[in-house]
C-alpha cells in the first residue's frame, strides 16, 4: 500500500537520508543511494512488516510503501513512521528559535527543516547503541547484521524482523557473545535489557521521561551516554540532549559533557534539533 505522508516545510531531506544511510543494518534493512529509498522492517502489532520510505521535496511529502501482516496494522505504522522520520515537526519554530544562536545560525542556514532522526522501535534502537558503544560505526553494524540474522525473523525478500526481548532474553550472555563477537560484558548487556525489556521495562516515545532514565541506567553497562542518546532517538523529546557525547565535544570544541551542556542551555527547549545540527556538520 502506497501512503503519501505530508510535512510542512522546509525539509532538509540530506541529513536524514544520511543518517539512515550511516546506520543500515543489512539484513533488518537497505538503502539505496540512487533513489534515496530506505527499506526496512517494522514490527507491527500483527506481525512484521516491510517498510519502503521515499524522500519527495518538491512535492512536500514523504512516499512510503508499506506491505503488512495485516491492513490493521497501517494505521499505526504511518505513525510510526511519521515519528521515525520526525514529520510533524514545525521547522519554522524551531529553526526561528535556533537561529538565534551564532554558533547554530550558519547551520540552519544550510540545512533548513533539519529533522531528528527518531526511531521505529525503543528495544531495537536500544540494543543497536549497545552494541555500538566503544567501536565504530561499521562494526556496530556488522554486530547488528549478525544479531539480525541470527535471532530475526525471517520476512520477506532476505529480510529479517528484528527478535524480541523474549527471544534474546531466553538465551544465555555467552550465546550472544560467541555469534554476534561482542565482549562478554557487551553480551551481558544486551541480555540484561533483553530481560528487562521482556519484563515489562517500558522503552517507548510514550514512556515518562524520568521513568525512561532511570529504567535505563538501572541495568548494568548502561550509563548516562547511552541514556541519553535513547532519549534523544526514542522518546522524541526535543529537548533531549546528550551532553557526554564526543562527536558533539568535537563539533563544539569542548572537553566533557560538563561544558556542552552548559552552552546549550541557550538552546533550550529545542536542544535535539541544535544536536542534530552538529551531528550533521561533523558526521553526514
Amino acid at each position: 500500500m502506497k501512503v503519501l505522508l505530508p510535512y510542512h516545510r522546509p525539509f532538509s531531506e540530506g541529513p536524514l537520508l544520511g543518517a539512515l544511510r550511516s546506520h543500515t543494518v543489512s539484513g533488518l534493512e537497505y538503502h539505496d543511494p540512487d533513489s534515496g529509498t530506505h527499506t526496512r522492517v517494522v514490527n507491527g502489532k500483527h506481525g512484521p512488516a516491510l517498510v519502503s520510505v521515499a524522500m519527495r521535496p518538491d512535492r512536500g511529502h514523504v512516499e512510503a510503501h508499506l506491505t503488512s501482516t495485516h491492513p490493521d496494522d497501517v494505521e499505526s505504522l504511518t505513525a510510526t513512521v511519521r515519528r521515525w522520520l520526525d514529520l510533524d515537526a514545525d521547522p519554522l519554530l524551531i529553526d526561528a528559535a535556533l537561529s538565534s544562536h551564532p554558533r547554530l545560525a550558519p547551520l540552519v542556514e544550510l540545512r533548513p527543516g533539519l529533522r531528528r532522526l527518531g526511531s521505529v522501535d525503543g528495544f531495537e534502537t536500544a540494543v543497536f547503541t549497545v552494541l555500538g558503544q566503544q567501536v565504530s560505526l561499521s562494526t556496530a553494524r556488522t554486530f547488528g547484521s549478525r544479531l539480525v540474522s541470527a535471532y530475526g525473523l525471517p520476512v520477506l525478500d532476505g529480510f529479517f524482523a528484528f527478535p524480541r526481548p523474549e527471544t534474546l532474553a531466553a538465551l544465555s550472555p555467552e550465546h550472544i557473545r560467541s555469534t554476534v563477537g561482542l565482549t562478554g560484558s557487551r553480551a551481558r548487556t544486551v541480555r540484561a535489557l533483553a530481560v528487562a525489556v521482556a519484563d515489562g521495562l517500558r522503552i517507548d516515545s510514550d514512556t515518562d521521561p524520568v521513568d525512561f532514565r532511570q529504567g535505563l541506567l538501572a541495568l548494568p553497562g548502561i550509563g548516562p551516554w547511552t541514556a541519553d542518546y535513547l532519549a534523544v532517538r526514542v522518546l522524541g523529546d526535543p529537548d533531549a540532549f546528550a551532553a557526554d557525547d564526543l562527536v558533539l565535544w568535537r563539533a563544539l570544541g569542548v572537553t566533557n559533557g560538563r561544558e556542552a551542556a552548559a552552552l546549550a542551555q541557550a538552546w533550550r527547549p529545542w536542544r535535539a534539533y541544535a544536536l542534530f545540527h552538529l551531528w550533521a556538520e561533523e558526521a553526514y
